[in-house]
């Protein structure tokens, strides 16, 4: 629409008007008129192509100087189409005419001068606004527009160039309104309650995927018509869009109204490590007036925020409350340490002193499998479970003691994650 302002403000201020040649000026690169949609063009700097059969190639009521070219495609049912050319503004230089020539072409063969047949009225010497009409047309049918300079009249040298407005309407390219329709579960939620939007589109031939922005950030596409999500905070605001009609697209979209997300503060805690054994002091937050923690039997009060828990091994536990309806809740991890101190010596010399084998941290460990070798790689000491109470006494499998030497144990933590630990223990005599 910038195009005739501009050539005005370069007239009056008496500069010289140049710009680079449009794509349209040949008819392979026609800029596609969309109904009720106004183009701000000009044929400044076009040429034409000469050569048997070439697109500029035709003498319908003027002779091609300067073209350039347009196209629009019918739609599915066809009928009458009027092209508008309004706001002319023409290049104003000794010798240079100010008129303008155009007509609607059908094609046979796209752009080949040898299929065009001209449609409706044919104008050749246009100094202002005019129209072109024509009636009847074929359904799904691309036509073009070919626009021109004339360089006819009487003292003319060079032929108009000029930038004006072009648009189209009428029954044979008019379409019905498309839209799209959003409807959500709820408008009113709990915080991370899941929310699903449905989207409907209305009069909408050759949609593609749907686009779902949360506060105009793009957080999801989709080939269906369903969103949903519980990320939702409150006053958020959901938009869906999407694009209609393959030629000419257009794009619709729709939010929802605000979303009111009802929340209240909750806290477990932060993630705490402890030895085994040990008794871990908890202090939740929350302004709920009801809570509760789980797994209820590790806490000496799960309903109190401040309490004590007693972890066996490493465990979430859930803090969860209730206000007006809406329950939250909140985790932390108590993680107990998994350290085994594995001695690498033991003297089992009857002095009471060192006589076994003993491993810290063994007993986190109920199901592990440790075996002993000597040197030879012959079995001195297996046992399911190794404990402090089945703790090696520096025996062969329970009978005569063995020599002063090194050995080396395999212990399998069977604990469907740590890996088989290997190691040599010196026993000392």
């Amino acid at each position: 629409m910038r195009a005739p302002v501009i050539f005005l403000l370069m007239l009056f201020l008496g500069l010289n008007w140049s710009v680079a040649q449009e794509d349209y000026n040949d008819c392979v690169n026609a800029l596609e008129l969309c109904p009720n949609e106004v183009y701000s063009v000009n044929n400044i700097g076009a040429n034409v192509t000469f050569c048997p059969g070439c697109d500029d190639d035709f003498n319908f009521c003027f002779a091609t100087t300067n073209t350039i070219w347009f196209s629009f495609t019918t739609n599915n049912v066809g009928g009458d189409v009027q092209v508008d050319l309004a706001n002319l503004v023409f290049q104003i230089s000794p010798g240079q005419d100010t008129h303008l020539q155009a007509t609607i072409i059908e094609a046979i063969t796209p752009c080949s001068a040898g299929s065009y047949t001209a449609l409706g009225n044919c104008e050749s010497t246009q100094p202002g606004n005019f129209s072109l009409n024509v009636i009847g047309l074929a359904a799904n049918t691309t036509y073009y527009v070919v626009v021109d300079g004339d360089d006819t009249g009487v003292g003319i040298t060079s032929p108009a160039e000029c930038a004006f407005d072009i648009s189209i309407a009428g029954t044979g390219v008019d379409r019905l309104s498309s839209d799209v329709l959003l409807s959500q579960s709820s408008t009113s939620i709990c915080k991370d309650e899941m929310v699903i939007f449905i989207a409907s589109l209305q009069d909408c031939p050759d949609s593609i995927e749907y686009q779902w922005y949360i506060n105009g950030e793009l957080v999801a596409i989709t080939s269906d018509e369903i969103f949903f999500t519980s990320e939702l905070n409150d006053g958020d605001i959901v938009t869906v869009t999407n694009t209609c009609y393959a030629q000419c697209p257009v794009v619709v979209s729709t939010t929802s109204p605000p979303i009111s997300v009802y929340s209240f503060p909750i806290d477990a805690g932060p993630d705490v490590s402890v030895m085994p054994g040990d008794v871990v002091s908890i202090n939740g937050v929350t302004t709920a007036p009801v809570y509760t923690w789980t797994p209820s039997y590790l806490f000496s009060d799960p309903n109190s925020l401040a309490t004590l828990a007693f972890p066996e091994e490493t465990i979430i536990i859930t803090l969860t409350a209730t206000e007006n309806g809406c329950t939250l809740s909140d985790q932390l991890t108590i993680s107990i340490s998994s350290v085994l101190v594995i001695p690498n010596t033991f003297s089992p010399n009857g002095d009471n002193i060192n006589e076994l084998w003993e491993i810290q941290g063994i007993e986190l460990y109920p199901n592990n499998l440790m075996t002993i070798y000597d040197r030879w790689g012959q079995e001195v000491y297996k046992a399911s479970g190794y404990s402090v109470a089945k703790a090696w006494d520096g025996t062969t499998k329970g009978k005569s003691p063995v020599s002063e030497s090194v050995y080396y144990y395999v212990l399998d933590l069977r604990d469907g994650e740590s890996e088989i630990v290997k190691g040599s223990i010196t026993v000392l005599r």
